[in-house]
């Protein structure tokens, strides 16, 4: 077997981290015995640097503070409508994200700190880099080490921006009293953005990053288009990019020349991969998701003991048409693959304990696989192999709506066609796990979980909690001390090859790069237009976090109202049956928590409260968000118990 469990990129000590203190963001307190003056001396530390950039991403993606994950591509799903908080009576902060509430002050506080962290580590990097004696020689080494600097700064200051609006811009180590005040979002801080990726794609090495976890050139281009397509429709209120434009002048710095980025040149970018990337669609949707590993696949065709054990005969059939050699784990499949342009990568070093803000132990796990787990059962049976075989227990926090699956079946229906990604992203749990019980004290259930990124159990495993990780080549449990918490290593991915070709249709009105996607998932090809793109990422990308950005850009500048694109499509789920309190025969409707899911979409744009720890800290040089301010009733965006 393929090894698996890899090593992710490291994370240096604290000795060799330079970072910003001052008194106006809680962003990474550190002490350090080195002198900036002499530190980085050689490329050894500026790779020592570039490590740490990083590893903020897997704080994001397996750390996990005040009962909630840090990734926010989850708090983006859900913040969706394709996705209900649930979980447990006392997970609050889940059904706070999905009712755009809070149930205390710096709930949200967490990803603002980790992500200014990051910046200040990316500034240290671009401002220290020439402390090194590069040789002509190694130019092309210092030169791919500056553009991951950039472009890890533009991706920081993205999801920052995207979830708080407008916020200090900090593009230096020595924050000026006037980076302490916000800026426009808009006018400063998207132009920075772009611009950071404009830097990093001139001075990234054409070449892709083959599953290292580190940026290319190609991945600045797709993160271009993205960060590009966001500012258009968001703020500048180009509804169809088909058939618009916005161009955006950019800020003059190392690899960026200035001048104005337009779609043209976002196009540019986007067809440089197509044509130069060596990027390319998975033969099988499936093939991305770890269910799809060649060990349960042999279990589905009772091989995977010679014997037609109980289980192997019930064993995963939704696998058992695949052909072996796209299984998950087998070469040019899963992590790593040729789909992949940029991913948050994990290790076989997780542990349970709950750690500080930039050294969490679980930040070595994909713990997002946790928190999407099965909870099953009244009486302390979770896991259990006859319960939810193939898949191991979890926090069951993010289920999937009902109004995915429903509005997914309704589009199957219409076109008389069945999608393969529907059953490769949702578990029915009335069909394929017919002995699943509901915890007593469940709440906002539809009946549906999520498949991707679901952690599976084997038959081969020796206990209900063993992870099929368990068995690859590579994996030790020497440094697990919770292997529920520890035993989830699949890829998150920030970007894939999928998403490049649905934005070459959306920008440029050309179907034939949708109907790469739409082929690969058996349905068919349509021609362009808008609606089609909005279903066809909506289903490619279900439960992945960019449903929601995608539904705020689409709403418009001037479109932000109770009638906008997002708010009808949050507004959507008022109604749905739900299951509460264990309670599957007693199903109650799914209501707001406050108000309704399209006045707090109107009211709040779709961002979250800042923190009021660093507005305090900063004195006051942020203002609150609309919506999440005294303008607006306390009652609305505050927290109430609903079950």
């Amino acid at each position: 077997m393929k090894k698996y469990i890899l090593s992710a990129l490291a994370v240096v000590s604290a000795a060799t981290v330079f970072t910003s203190c001052n008194d106006m963001l809680d962003t990474d307190p550190r002490v350090t015995q080195l002198s900036a003056a002499t530190f980085p001396g050689k490329p050894a530390d500026v790779e020592a640097l570039n490590a740490a950039t990083y590893s903020i991403m897997n704080t994001l993606g397996g750390g996990d503070q005040s009962g909630i994950l840090n990734n926010p591509f989850y708090w983006w799903s859900l913040m969706s409508d394709d996705c209900y908080g649930s979980g447990g009576l006392q997970d609050n902060v889940a059904k706070s994200l999905h009712h755009f509430t809070t149930a205390s002050a710096n709930q949200y506080e967490q990803d603002f700190i980790l992500l200014y962290g990051g910046i200040s580590r990316a500034n240290n990097q671009i401002e220290t880099i020439d402390n090194v004696a590069w040789t002509e020689d190694q130019k092309a080494q210092r030169n791919q080490l500056l553009g991951e600097a950039y472009f890890m700064r533009g991706f920081y200051t993205l999801l920052l921006t995207q979830m708080y609006g407008d916020v200090p811009l900090i593009t230096s180590t020595v924050i000026t009293e006037e980076m302490q005040f916000q800026v426009s979002a808009e006018e400063v801080i998207y132009p920075q953005i772009l611009s950071d990726f404009t830097s990093a794609k001139s001075l990234m090495k054409a070449e892709r990053a083959n599953g290292s976890g580190h940026a290319d050139k190609y991945c600045a281009e797709a993160f271009i288009a993205r960060a590009w397509m966001f500012w258009a429709g968001f703020y500048k209120g180009v509804g169809e990019l088909a058939n618009g434009d916005a161009p955006i002048t950019l800020v003059e710095q190392e690899g960026c020349s200035g001048g104005t980025l337009a779609k043209a040149d976002v196009v540019a970018g986007l067809q440089d991969i197509i044509s130069n990337g060596g990027y390319e669609l998975l033969p099988d949707f499936r093939s991305l998701w770890q269910y799809s590993n060649s060990l349960l696949w042999d279990e589905a065709h009772d091989n995977a003991d010679g014997t037609g054990n109980a289980e192997g005969t019930h064993a995963y059939a939704f696998i058992a048409d695949m052909d072996r050699a796209n299984c998950f784990d087998q070469p040019g499949m899963g992590n790593g693959n040729k789909e992949e342009l940029f991913q948050i990568q994990f290790m076989n070093a997780s542990k349970w304990a709950i750690g500080g803000t930039y050294n969490n132990p679980r930040m070595y796990s994909n713990y997002l696989s946790c928190f999407w787990g099965l909870r099953n059962g009244a009486t302390n049976d979770n896991g259990r192999r006859d319960k939810t075989y193939p898949f191991n227990q979890g926090w069951g926090q993010g289920t999937p709506s009902c109004n995915i699956w429903d509005d997914w079946t309704d589009a199957e229906r219409s076109g008389n066609y069945t999608d393969i990604r529907k059953l490769g992203t949702l578990i029915d749990l009335d069909n394929e796990l017919e002995s699943y019980t509901y915890e007593k004290d469940d709440n906002e259930e539809s009946g549906y979980a999520v498949k991707k990124y679901a952690d599976v159990n084997l038959d081969a495993c020796a206990a209900d909690n063993d992870s099929w990780w368990s068995k690859c080549e590579g994996y030790s449990s020497s440094s697990l001390d919770n292997k529920q918490q520890g035993d989830h290593f699949e890829d998150y991915y920030l970007m894939r090859y999928a998403d490049v070709l649905l934005m070459m249709t959306e920008l440029t009105g050309d179907a034939k790069y949708m109907n790469q996607v739409q082929r690969r998932a058996g349905v068919p090809e349509t021609g362009y237009s808008l609606t089609n793109v909005q279903n066809e990422r909506r289903w490619e990308f279900a439960l992945e976090g960019l449903r929601f950005n995608d539904m705020r850009r689409w709403s418009g500048k001037d479109g932000h109202s109770e009638t906008s694109y997002a708010a009808k499509a949050l507004q959507a789920q008022k109604g749905k049956q739900i299951v509460c309190l264990g309670q599957k025969a007693a199903k109650r409707s799914m209501e707001h928590m406050t108000c309704s899911w399209a006045k707090r979409y109107a009211d709040t744009k779709g961002f979250l409260p800042k923190p009021q720890a660093q507005m305090t800290l900063m004195n006051f040089k942020m203002q609150q968000n609309p919506g999440w301010d005294d303008k607006t009733p306390a009652s609305e965006w505050t927290y109430k118990v609903l079950y």
